[in-house]
C-alpha cells in the first residue's frame, strides 16, 4: 500500500468507499459482471459512401446496405464538409425507402367529396396533365395590354420544398419556365 498519501488521493479513495458503502445496502451487486452487448446492425453491413441530395452542401452520408436493402445511414465522421453532423434532412435521409406511413397508392378526393379514393397511376397522370393544360390554356398571356411580348402563364404557380433534391429541383423548373410560368417560388430551409 501506498503511504505517501496526497489530500487528491485520500479523497478519492474516501469517495469511492462512501459510495460502495451507500450502494451495498441498497441490493447493488458491486461484483465484476460479465460483458456483453448486442451485436452492431450493420455488422455485416455494406458500406458506400455517398452525398446528401438535399441541398448544395455536399454533406457525405454513409450507407449501409444488406442484400442492396438499405438497414442504415449516417453521417460520414471522414467528409471534411460535414463531420459526420447531418441536418434533419439528411439524417432522415432513411425514411426515404423505409416509412411505413408513406403513402404507396394514389388517392383522391373529388372537389366537394370528403372520401379518398384509390386510384392508379396511369388515371392520376392523365388527371394531372389535363389539369395543368386546361389552366394553361385559360391563363396563358401572349401580350401585354400595350403590345409587349410576353408568352407567360399567369394561373399556374411552382413551388419547391425541403423534401426535393437539387436535381428534382432543376426538372420541376424547367418544366415549369417550358409551360410559361413566372410565378417561382422555393422553400428549402429546416
Amino acid at each position: 500500500m501506498d503511504l505517501n498519501l496526497n489530500r487528491r488521493k485520500f479523497l478519492k479513495i474516501s469517495g469511492a468507499a462512501s459510495a460502495g458503502a451507500a450502494l451495498g445496502p441498497l441490493g447493488f451487486d458491486l461484483s465484476a459482471g460479465p460483458a456483453r452487448c448486442a451485436p452492431l446492425k450493420i455488422n455485416y453491413a455494406k458500406e458506400t459512401t455517398t452525398i446528401c441530395p438535399y441541398c448544395s452542401c455536399g454533406c457525405s452520408i454513409i450507407v449501409h446496405t444488406v442484400n442492396g436493402k438499405v438497414i442504415n445511414t449516417e453521417g460520414d465522421p471522414e467528409s471534411p464538409i460535414n463531420e459526420g453532423a447531418l441536418c434533419s434532412k439528411g439524417a432522415a435521409l432513411y425514411q426515404e425507402s423505409h416509412n411505413e406511413h408513406r403513402l404507396g397508392k394514389v388517392r383522391y378526393r373529388a372537389p366537394g367529396s370528403s372520401v379518398w379514393i384509390e386510384k392508379d397511376w396511369d388515371w392520376a397522370l392523365n388527371k394531372i396533365t389535363q389539369k395543368i393544360k386546361d389552366t394553361r390554356d385559360k391563363t396563358f398571356v401572349t401580350k401585354t395590354a400595350d403590345g409587349l411580348t410576353v408568352n407567360r402563364n399567369e394561373g399556374i404557380a411552382n413551388l419547391g420544398g425541403a423534401g426535393l433534391n437539387n436535381e428534382e429541383c432543376y426538372a420541376l423548373v424547367k418544366f415549369a419556365r417550358a409551360l410559361g410560368v413566372v410565378n417561382l417560388d422555393h422553400q428549402a430551409r429546416i
